[in-house]
């Protein structure tokens, strides 16, 4: 099945834009108090209301923000955005509010855990709240992570589908079997990606009821082992088949063993239809990839280089053959691989070094038969310097910042860095530093209450703004935001636009 691909890919050119593939971010993230303990203030007052927002959202905890980006073909692009976003988090803060750079929460004692059970402000999602919490515990639902969600072009798909109409009924089973194949071998080669990105080596006080033995020393990714953000070992979906993944999804929903799809937490869920079952009549439209821990080693939580890496490596899983006699193994040896490098010292050498090696080779391989752009080189040279030494792995660098058995202080230094920078900046909006202070105020405060905003150009190369809310979009130039103030222009273009939720009051923060 799916048989040369790679080699359809170069015959039909279509390398570039498969490097054009469409990645959008959803990073969490913790808010922490002056005393880097989860902030006991509500959700930032002057965002729109979670029922809608399209960039700001929450969690288990009502300290969780969750900063979703667009889909965009551009990893620059991508980042952009995503800068932008991270801005307005940080100028939207309120009193000694911090955002924590790690997926694992700070220190929590039994009255941050009453507090994190007693407030919950979004009614229809408390069932399945308190659901999580009886099950899973409190702790579970504070560490954070960043997903990733990845679409093929529509142009790549139909052009790739021409070439297997003989082994594909329709369109939709192809892309179904496209993606699939990229998600049963993530599954495979999760252990590379938990190596190089892996960024939770500790948990902090109050996470573990008692230590796991294998915790006792650091290791390269708690978020990511059996003692992290996962499903019981029992209740564990297969990806052994794309009709079995889905049947048994849906057994587990109908049984009542998850409250819902929501509950899935493997390393790949796919995405774009409501129901399991309507995967196999409406297809596929993408995959959210689900193993990065957050990482204090980029202002964003997520570095350049690791998405350019995923790029080319979403390539190299795609044109990955599965036999079918040994998937069922191939499968079951990559979880144990993933676990077994979870739980690694962060300064060993992997134990799966030669393995990697050999995806190295084989992606280097590939790259240089699709002609990689500089940007796709440089990330392999990069991170395979990184399988190599150890030392270079973002759990191994956060290892020289434990004191006493804590990351509790460089945390802390690390939240106040990041957010002096940014609310010290020259401009509102650095990424837009063109811009003059009216419009990236308007641009700041429609991201704020939850109107989609693109710049564009038109045929003259003047900056064009799309304010986009309820299916309508409107449309101004720079000269339209002079001297306007904000929420009201807003309002004029969005009649229909919710007021601010009303602000909530839980006290003084500790």
């Amino acid at each position: 099945m799916l048989d040369n691909l790679l080699a359809v890919i170069h015959e039909e050119h279509l390398s570039e834009q498969l490097y054009h593939s469409l990645v959008g971010l959803e990073v969490e993230e913790q808010r922490i108090d002056q005393h880097g303990r989860l902030s006991r203030r509500p959700h930032p007052s002057k965002f729109g209301s979670r029922t809608f927002h399209p960039y700001f959202q929450t969690d288990f905890t009502e300290s969780q923000l969750e900063v979703i980006t667009d889909p965009n073909p551009n990893i620059g692009g991508t980042l952009d955005q995503l800068d932008t976003l991270q801005t307005v988090a940080y100028r939207t803060l309120e009193g000694n509010d911090r955002i924590w750079p790690l997926s694992m929460p700070p220190v929590m004692d039994e009255s941050d855990l009453q507090f994190i059970a007693d407030h919950f402000d979004r009614p229809a999602m408390k069932p399945y709240r308190e659901y999580l919490v009886k099950k899973y515990g409190l702790q579970h639902g504070c560490v954070t992570g960043v997903h990733v969600n990845y679409s093929i072009p529509d142009p790549v798909i139909h052009r790739l589908f021409s070439h297997y109409t003989a082994e594909f009924e329709s369109l939709v089973a192809f892309k179904n079997a496209l993606y699939f194949r990229i998600a049963q071998n993530f599954v495979r080669y999760q252990w590379l990606l938990t190596y190089l990105f892996g960024a939770s080596p500790i948990a902090e006080r109050g996470f573990f009821e008692t230590t796991p033995p294998e915790l006792a020393d650091p290791v390269r990714s708690i978020r990511n082992s059996r003692y992290g953000f996962v499903n019981r070992p029992e209740e564990q979906v297969t990806y052994a088949s794309l009709p079995d993944h889905l049947a048994q999804l849906q057994r587990m929903i109908d049984a009542g063993t998850y409250f819902s799809a929501h509950e899935f937490y493997g390393p790949v869920r796919l995405k774009g239809q409501a129901n399991a079952q309507d995967f196999l009549t409406g297809g596929i439209q993408y995959l959210e990839l689900r193993d990065f821990d957050n990482t204090p080693l980029t202002p964003n939580g997520v570095s350049r280089h690791a998405l350019y890496f995923l790029k080319m490596f979403m390539i190299y899983l795609m044109t990955q053959p599965l036999p079918a006699a040994k998937v069922q193994e191939l499968l079951a040896t990559g979880r144990q691989r993933n676990q077994a490098v979870a739980l690694e010292h962060p300064l060993e050498t992997t134990q799966f070094q030669a393995n990697g090696q050999r995806i190295f080779r084989e992606m280097r391989a590939m790259a240089d038969q699709l002609q990689a752009h500089n940007e796709q080189w440089g990330a392999i040279d990069d991170l395979e310097e990184v399988l190599m030494h150890p030392e270079l792995t973002p759990a191994a660098k956060l290892l020289t910042h434990v004191k006493q058995g804590s990351l509790m202080t460089y945390g802390q230094r690390v939240a106040r860095e990041w957010y002096h920078k940014r609310i010290t900046a020259d401009k509102l909006l650095p990424q837009m530093p063109r811009l003059g202070e009216d419009t990236q105020r308007l641009i700041m405060v429609a991201l704020q209450l939850g109107v989609r905003f693109y710049q564009v150009r038109d045929e003259d190369g003047e900056d064009m703004f799309m304010f986009t809310f309820d299916g309508i979009t409107q449309v101004l130039q720079e000269r339209d935001t002079v001297g306007k103030e904000p929420e009201k222009l807003l309002r004029r273009l969005f009649p229909d636009l919710p007021e601010r939720p009303a602000p909530l009051n839980y006290g003084q923060s500790k």
